[in-house]
Formats: structure tokens, sequence, C-alpha cells
């Protein structure tokens, strides 16, 4: 799993222009979605949307800051009942005192904070809560470096994950297994190691995209950019070529920690059912927007690819969503699907089958009232009751420059997709869930500030005392049954 890879960079397998090997590899022997996207275009909602097969009004994980309740059933907890060992190296952004859902080993710490800090608050619209908010510090400060915050996190999850597969390569728990890898790259900032940022030298693709003038956005669209905070930064074209070409070149370091991982997996001659994805996906300057939380599709539509036995490769069209995640992961298993669909709003993508109209749902940061959207075959229809409604034709309209709501010509359209997102959503009800959470939350988070405060992150056990050689061993047995594989 990426973070903030967008789909747009993924029209089937890794853009042609990508120094990808390692995924361009895994994509030729893929079934290729080249229409995914995220349960909710923002991290925290979008990855318990994933892991739970379930939209965030559902999950209640609205924001970076929501507890991921946990008596809510993930792709883990099912496999692992059904006898699987489950482990995770690598963000999840669980928000919460749980910080396993379902993980019976979990190999690093996250990235991100697990309590209610950052919560957002309704009740301040056009508020800046400037010590979390993004701003656009990110795309001036783009540029070279050998270590990074971002960087040190995700060379240890690499680290752990390849590690682990050698364990689970020598043989000592037979049960069969499930291990989730989830780097933080290519998420800002934009600072790359100097072999990946070369890659990139004068890319064409590194040309700053037409911007749209902050007066011509829709409400949402100018919210967000209110929300980063775009008037305190000028932001030049170099500028933004270099944001551009820090991003290509950490999709290209999430690719070679991906070939690591791979290698492991042939050199120990394991055979594993291989799914890649993000959580959501990166607008890169396009529209004169950056990072996510809307619904166009550099920021909704994400990679998603499935190796797997059972999947025959290739490239499939039809819109599909990541709460698809859960029940294709469980179908791959054999597990019995009438025990897991109560628990998803997806369908397993295992079987080829129709798929209906794609949700999205995002009521976080940058938001003012819940937003809801549909991707149903050509159509992208975006709803919310502080703005104007939109619709896109996405086959003559890539782009989604045109808004075609008040176009008599498209009103059926729009009455048709006007009537599922109301069988389906309830925006008033929707928006008091929201508002309530939040308020809770501030409550919660104030009071767990004050004195002695005990944290939720996630403290990784290290049993120094029962690894490598140690007296309560047989240095004979330790050496043979550490060795795999053996007799060569």
């Amino acid at each position: 799993m990426a973070d903030q890879l967008s789909g747009v960079l993924f029209p089937d397998g890794p853009a042609d222009f990508l120094h990808a090997p390692n995924l361009r590899r895994l994509a030729e022997r893929s079934t290729r979605f080249a229409n995914a996207y995220t349960g909710s275009p923002l991290c925290a909602p979008g990855r318990a949307s994933f892991m739970s097969g379930q939209l965030p009004r559902r999950t209640r994980v609205y924001d970076n800051a929501a507890e991921f309740a946990s008596d809510i059933p993930t792709y883990a907890h099912h496999l692992r009942r059904a006898g699987w060992h489950t482990c995770l190296s690598g963000k999840m952004h669980f928000v919460g005192p749980d910080q396993l859902h379902g993980f019976e080993e979990r190999l690093t710490t996250d990235i991100y904070p697990a309590d209610f800090g950052w919560t957002p608050d309704y009740r301040k619209p056009g508020e800046r809560i400037d010590w979390w908010y993004h701003n656009l510090g990110s795309v001036t400060g783009a540029g070279v470096a050998e270590i990074t915050n971002q960087l040190e996190y995700d060379d240890e999850v690499a680290y752990h994950a390849c590690r682990k597969l050698y364990d689970l390569a020598r043989g000592k728990d037979d049960r069969p297994w499930c291990l989730t890898v989830s780097f933080t790259h290519p998420h800002d900032p934009f600072v790359a190691r100097r072999k990946h940022w070369d890659l990139y030298e004068d890319a064409p693709e590194l040309a700053p995209p037409t911007p749209i003038p902050y007066e011509e956005q829709d409400p949402h669209s100018r919210r967000l950019m209110d929300a980063c905070d775009f008037r305190a930064l000028e932001i030049t074209d170099k500028h933004i070529r270099r944001a551009r070409q820090g991003y290509f070149a950490n999709i290209s370091y999430v690719d070679d920690k991906i070939g690591e991982i791979l290698d492991v997996l042939e050199a120990t001659r394991q055979e594993a059912i291989i799914l890649f994805l993000s959580d959501h996906g990166e607008m890169l300057g396009e529209r004169g927007l950056w990072f996510k939380m809307n619904f166009f599709e550099g920021s909704a539509r994400v990679p998603l690819m499935i190796s797997a036995a059972g999947m025959k490769p290739g490239r499939v069209d039809q819109p599909v969503s990541t709460i698809d995640v859960l029940p294709t992961l469980c179908d791959l298993a054999g597990l019995p699907m009438d025990e897991i669909a109560p628990w998803t709003d997806g369908v397993s993508l295992a079987q080829g089958g129709e798929r209906g109209p794609v949700p999205m749902e995002y009521a976080a940061e940058g938001s003012v009232a819940p937003l809801v959207a549909l991707r149903d075959g050509r159509w992208k229809y975006v709803q919310c009751a502080a703005d104007p409604e939109m619709l896109f034709d996405l086959e003559t309209d890539p782009d989604e420059r045109v808004n075609l709501a008040a176009d008599p010509a498209h009103a059926e359209t729009l009455v048709r997709l006007r009537g599922l997102a109301g069988d389906r959503w309830n925006l008033d009800a929707y928006d008091a869930e929201v508002r309530q959470s939040q308020a809770r939350r501030w409550i919660v988070y104030e009071a767990l500030r004050n004195g002695a405060y005990y944290p939720w992150d996630h403290q990784p056990l290290q049993k120094a005392s029962e690894r490598y050689m140690r007296n309560h061993m047989d240095l004979n047995v330790l050496e043979e049954s550490q060795r795999f594989p053996r007799g060569e």
C-alpha cells in the first residue's frame, strides 16, 4: 500500500514515464483496475474504509482524528478468524486505543498520531487550525535530502516486512499468512533522495498544469485553497516543477521498496496473492489544487492491481472501489462469502461481476458539511448541502472542467443520479452525526491532555532476549532452524 498515490498515473499499470520497474513487472501479471476510487479522499477515513469495506458514515471514521471502533470487522479479523496469521508493517492511521484491528502482529509504530488532536470543527467554518492543517510549504520546500522523517519511516517499514517474510519462509508457523505493508510515500513533503530525484530531471511531465483562478473554483475547492493558506506563499512554476519531481521521485522510491519485498518472496520461494493500492490520490497542482480532500480524479482515483492465480491479467475499465478490497481478499482466501456480506458494502472483484455506482464520502478539514459522490459509468456526480451540485462526463471531459449540472441537455442524468444519492444518503442526518462526533472528541481530547498523558500510539514489542542466540537455546538447533533454504 502506498500513500497519496494518484490512480491517474496508473491508467494501466505505471504510466510510461514513471521509473517503476517493479510495479511494471507486477502489473504484467495482475488484473489492473484503471478506474478504482477511494472510499474517502483522506488517510484515516480512506484506510478504515478499505480495511472494513464500509464508507465513513458507517465506520464513523469521518476524518484523521476519528476513532476506528474495535467492534468493526476488518479483513484482518475475517482472515484471522479463519485461521490466518495477520501482520502489519507500516502506516494505517488507526485512531484510538485499538492499534491492531485484527492484526495479530504489528511490526512498526505509525507515522501519525493516534489521538483526537487533529479533529476539525464544523462550529468554526473557515477557521484554520495552523499547527496541523496542510499548507503549501510542502510545495515551496520540495527538493533533495538523503534522510527525512518519512524516508526513515519507510526504510523501517520495508526492513521489517522483509525480515518478516524471511521468518515466514522458515516455516515455524504452518498457518497461511496475510502481510500488509503500508508506506507513507509518495505523500508530501515532496523531498526525495538524489538517486530517485535525478531520474526525472527535465521530464516533460514536470510542466505546471493549467490552474483555475480562485474566483472560478467551485465552493469546496475555494475552501480547500483557504484551508491550505494558499495566499501565504507565492508558488512559482519552479516550485511546481520541483514538487512534481519530488513526487515522481518518491514513486520510484516506493517501487524500490516493493522490489525488495518481491525479491524476498522470490528468493524464499513463497507463493502469494499480491494486491497493490493507495489510500487516495494527489492533485499535484492540477486545477491549482494540491494534496487530496476532494472528489476530482487526481485526489479520488487510486491504483489497484491484483496478482492472483484465479484472476486473469489485464485491464478492467469498470469503476470499482477500495471498499471492494475486503470481500475480494476474503473471496480469494476461500472464506464463506455469506458470512462476509453483512459486514461490507463492497463486492468481490475476484468474480469479475458487475458493480453498481461507486460511492464516496468526505467530511473532514476543508469542508463545512459532508460531501458525497457517485461514479456511475461515464458520469461523476457530487452533492453537498452547502454547495451547488456537480456533474461531469469523464468520457468527453476527463479533466472535469465543465460542470453539466445546470445543462438542460443532461437534466435526466442529473435527476437519476440525484435520486440514487438520495436513496443512499440522508445528508442532514449525516451532518448532525459528524458535528456530534467532533464535539465529543474536542471535550475528550482536552480532558486527556490535562495532567498525565497516556499515549495510544502503537509501541512495537521487541523481545531482544528471544532473538539471535541466547543461553536458553541450543546453538546447533538454532543455527539449523534459522537457515532457509536448507541443504543447498
